[in-house]
């Protein structure tokens, strides 16, 4: 299965970097969507991500309507993270799916009021209290890229049990 993590405008450079961390360890397509709140070439983007920005397979985009007119809600596969969603991400069935776009809004508003109501069925969430707002972004992408990885038994990423045995 390939899997694609979309930020629509992420705000804060050490979160971008440490997802596309998880990305490259994980082999998972990074697309980014314009405004971003930092260049992706600032040290903070860059630190976060250590040495692994050679290894991430990323797409910019350069608006939300360019992302929307080239990848489809529905034909796509595409999955709304936010905390306002009636179906957790451990609902879903991801290993049915060829192709998924898990998508994640800003870190001060999330993802459009808009887009998550026209794509109630389309959206999930990580259960919490609800006396908090939010989970950290680049938290949450991993809470759900690692369990869309789980049900299709880690799409073949290296088992490095063996190293910590010898």
């Amino acid at each position: 299965m390939k899997i694609n993590v979309v930020l629509v405008e992420p705000e804060i450079p050490q979160n971008t970097g440490n997802i596309a961390r998880t990305c490259a360890c994980t082999t998972i397509k990074l697309h980014l969507v314009k405004p971003l709140g930092f260049s992706i070439n600032e040290k903070e983007v860059r630190r976060a991500g250590l040495d692994y920005w050679d290894n991430i397979d990323l797409e910019v985009h350069e608006s939300t309507r360019d992302f929307f007119n080239k990848y489809s809600i529905q034909k796509n596969n595409m999955f709304l993270v936010t905390t306002k969603a009636p179906n957790k991400y451990t609902d879903i069935d991801y290993s049915k799916y060829d192709e998924i776009f898990l998508l994640f809004g800003k870190e001060t508003k999330g993802l459009p009021e808009d887009l998550l109501k026209e794509n109630l069925n389309k959206c999930i969430r990580i259960p919490m209290t609800n006396t908090m707002r939010s989970l950290n972004l680049s938290n949450a992408v991993s809470i759900v890229v690692y369990e869309t990885l789980r049900q299709v038994e880690f799409n073949d990423l290296k088992d490095t049990s063996e190293y910590l045995l010898n």
